[in-house]
């Protein structure tokens, strides 16, 4: 039954229903649960691998129809901001992937259920088991009513080159001196390192990114700054 599942909220967020859940069990479980319990024989690996896939020719084939003016280029360069890895971590966090994830002690330990990776590479395990179970209409279904308006918010910086370069031009405009970026955070194992990255402007706090490297994560705190920065510019402050 649908409303005794485990997974029911998880479902129901996504818009999707499974047929066989063994697949949604499967993209829930980290390779570190499968190797310290028996009896489990697979993990989220390969969905993956099969969901990176598909989200690229979903979100290929969305921006194909909504960007007719655009060339290869530039639609390369938007398909590669919506399914970045920020964004799709924002996504498994708006799902509560965390809460679902099957992991190892050590990565228990670690926090490895908030990490940006771990959501990133769960949430591309859930398309390729949603892809599995009902196919490409169905991840098209579970891409536009849940996943596509959440990594979208990836597209105000389209280009996604040089969101640091961006956010100090945004600065120099409007006088509010050049932003300076601080650790916020170190988290994962020494081999498996995430770094949380807080982006400060005029001495306050405006963005926040995190990444498998320290360019990675300032990069994305830029973005971040930025969606900030350009949501408030309307709003009375001492940047106007």
């Amino acid at each position: 039954m649908f409303g005794r599942s485990p997974y029911r909220d998880l479902e129901m967020k996504l818009g999707y229903r499974f047929r066989d859940r063994s697949r949604l069990e499967s993209a829930l479980t980290h390779r570190s649960f499968r190797h310290e319990t028996p009896g489990i024989e697979t993990d989220n690996q390969r969905l993956e691998f099969l969901g990176d896939a598909v989200l690229g020719l979903v979100t290929a084939a969305w921006l194909f129809e909504q960007c007719p003016d655009l060339d290869e280029g530039e639609l390369t360069k938007r398909r590669a901001a919506i399914t970045s890895s920020p964004a799709l971590a924002s996504a498994g966090r708006a799902l509560g992937l965390g809460d679902h994830l099957r992991l190892g002690r050590g990565e228990q330990k670690c926090g490895g259920k908030d990490r940006e990776r771990m959501l990133e590479d769960a949430v591309e395990a859930l398309l390729g088991a949603v892809y599995l179970d009902g196919g490409l209409k169905a991840v098209e279904k579970v891409f536009a009513a849940f996943m596509r308006p959440r990594l979208l918010s990836a597209q105000c910086h389209p280009a996604g080159e040089n969101p640091k370069g961006d956010l100090l031009e945004w600065c120099q405009r409007h006088k509010l001196g050049a932003p300076s970026y601080v650790i916020a955070a170190e988290e994962g194992p020494l081999h498996d390192r995430e770094f949380c990255i807080e982006v400060r402007v005029g001495g306050n706090p405006r963005g926040r990114g995190c990444g498998r490297n320290k360019k990675a994560a300032e990069h994305a705190a830029a973005l971040d700054a930025l969606r900030a920065l350009r949501t408030a510019k309307g709003a009375p402050s001492s940047a106007t």
